[in-house]
């Protein structure tokens, strides 16, 4: 158990309600003051129960690797509902198709289909997150993006009531998704390309070793800080404006990957939280573009000019 308060279960449900539980302890970032409720659901059937029984006010939060993800160092007010390693059925349907609960590993995703022979998801594995976290902000790397290859999608509301939707249902673009309001990603069909031979394993480690010798893999970050914007790249413009290195407190701009920001052991949110502004300002200032941050900023607490 863990939580200043423990650990308790609620009556007719299979998952585990924590109070108090510290974020820094569910995000890639290792920073994060307390969510005041912190819900572990046993499986989607346990999870649409849960949110079948919150008040309809509730505030509520997802957390899948947490590697998107900045929470505040007041911590969260409200349910935070982490589906990593809970909504975690991964099966194939059919010979090209399958089935992905939100809270599985995207690097799980693509190794899963390569052992299958099916192309298509091998970028998955340069994604530090959940497939629930890639399906909600169009993920990609390494020239792929998750919803040229979804077939349809399972969303929860927050009364627990289940639906499937198509990809005509939202408007995807660039790190953007668009849909009916109120309700989140618990599970996707992905239908991919069968191919008869073992490229894409070979693909994955090539792509893996790329990621590792470009990107500060072994330090607490978010992944990429910032979109790339039209026509240019942000980690070229925060070098350009000379950052590379630039420390506010515990948190620095890496110097491997600019649009990296790590924490060095010490930081606070508000260090990073303060170091985004920093550099989203600077990069203004100097190269008159401005740049979009892609991790999500939530919580209590926000520092001075907070990105909202």
């Amino acid at each position: 158990m863990s939580g200043a308060s423990g650990a308790i279960r609620p009556a007719a449900l299979r998952g585990e309600l924590r109070l108090h539980e510290p974020m820094a302890e569910h995000t890639s970032w290792r920073v994060g003051g307390p969510a005041e409720r912190f819900y572990l659901p046993a499986d989607l059937d346990d999870l649409v129960m849960f949110l079948g029984q919150l008040p309809p006010d509730e505030p509520l939060f997802w957390v899948g690797l947490g590697s998107n993800l900045l929470v505040r160092d007041g911590g969260i007010r409200g349910t935070v509902i982490c589906t990593r390693n809970r909504l975690k059925n991964l099966r194939a349907l059919a010979e090209d198709r399958v089935y992905v609960e939100a809270g599985v590993p995207c690097g799980h995703v693509a190794k899963f289909c390569a052992e299958r022979q099916l192309d298509g998801a091998e970028f998955l594995a340069g994604i530090p997150g959940t497939l629930g976290g890639a399906l909600a902000m169009n993920a990609g790397a390494f020239g792929g993006e998750t919803w040229p290859w979804v077939e349809r999608v399972v969303t929860v509301d927050r009364h627990g009531v289940l639906r499937h939707r198509g990809p005509t249902d939202y408007t995807v673009g660039y790190r953007s998704v668009r849909g009916p309001v109120g309700e989140w990603f618990a599970a996707a069909e992905l239908k991919l390309v069968r191919n008869q031979d073992s490229a894409g394993r070979d693909k994955i480690k090539a792509l893996l070793a790329r990621r590792n010798e470009t990107q500060p893999t072994h330090l607490p970050s978010c992944g990429s800080v910032f979109r790339n914007p039209e026509g240019d790249f942000a980690a070229r413009l925060i070098e350009a404006a000379g950052l590379k290195g630039f420390k506010i407190g515990g948190a620095c701009v890496s110097d491997k990957h600019a649009n990296f920001i790590i924490n060095t052991g010490a930081a606070t949110a508000a260090d990073i939280e303060a170091l985004v502004l920093h550099v989203r300002d600077t990069v203004r200032q100097q190269q008159g573009r401005d740049l979009v941050p892609e991790v999500k900023i939530v919580g209590v607490a926000p520092v001075s000019g907070a990105i909202e």
